[in-house]
């Protein structure tokens, strides 16, 4: 099983770095031509149905009826995995990334992430500064944001969140733009973050939850706030990876 999934994963990043590398002139084209940057970003989804379908990697969506055509949103996940970030492309809608700035030392990956999305330097307060400007620049342009509020891959025990950090929350206050909490059920179980990444058979999962209304809440509000979108998530991800379980041992 293992030389099957090692064959899979091979065969899954090279599918990923072929079909972003066709995609790639197009996004050069939004990057370099003023007014087409959220044209650039829509291929996010067209790229992300591309790759899961060529990865045989079919996914169960649920919610989507709550998310309300061409009205902003900020979007938070859990984040267990590196495979995270492209199921993220199907959020729907012009859709802003706000990821760590390492990202932008990908070859060509980390080109087009920093000129179309936000990257961040959590160690930098100016960093820290400049991705608050500019996500406020990206929500009243109408843009929507994909912010994984646990500020990266830190648990140690997946299906457990980590504690969330205040900027996404403090942000949907101070704009009062409705959060969707996303719960990515299984990616901890399809790329596991280990030393040696093994992409597994498993189906995936993405439940959209109803959005949490931020009108005339104030920052007194923000820990029930931030309270609400953890147990949210949370208890989906234990609730999904309780029947998985249950339905492995029946096999």
């Amino acid at each position: 099983m293992t030389t099957l999934k090692a064959i899979y994963t091979t065969y899954a990043f090279l599918a990923f770095c072929l079909s972003f590398l066709l995609l790639f002139p197009l996004l050069l084209i939004a990057i370099w031509i003023p007014g087409l940057k959220k044209y650039g970003r829509k291929i996010n989804r067209i790229w992300a149905n591309i790759y899961f379908l060529i990865i045989f990697k079919p996914i169960k969506f649920e919610g989507k009826q709550n998310i309300q055509k061409g009205k902003p949103y900020i979007f938070i996940a859990n984040h267990f995995s590196y495979i995270d970030i492209a199921m993220m492309g199907f959020a729907p809608g012009d859709v802003v990334f706000v990821g760590k700035s390492s990202l932008g030392k990908i070859p060509l990956f980390g080109y087009y992430f920093k000129k179309l999305h936000i990257a961040v330097n959590r160690s930098s307060a100016r960093s820290r500064a400049e991705v608050l400007a500019r996500s406020k620049k990206a929500l009243d342009e109408g843009s929507s944001l994909v912010i994984f509020p646990e500020g990266g891959i830190t648990t140690n025990e997946p299906p457990f969140l980590q504690k969330f950090k205040d900027g996404a929350f403090t942000l949907a206050i101070e704009k009062q733009i409705p959060i969707i909490p996303v719960t990515l059920s299984f990616n901890h179980l399809i790329l596991p973050d280990q030393k040696f990444l093994l992409l597994s058979f498993k189906s995936a999962k993405m439940v959209f939850h109803p959005p949490v209304v931020t009108t005339q809440m104030t920052r007194e509000d923000l820990s029930r706030l931030k309270s609400y979108c953890f147990e949210t998530i949370q208890k989906q991800l234990l609730l999904d990876n309780k029947l998985s379980a249950e339905i492995e041992l029946e096999l």
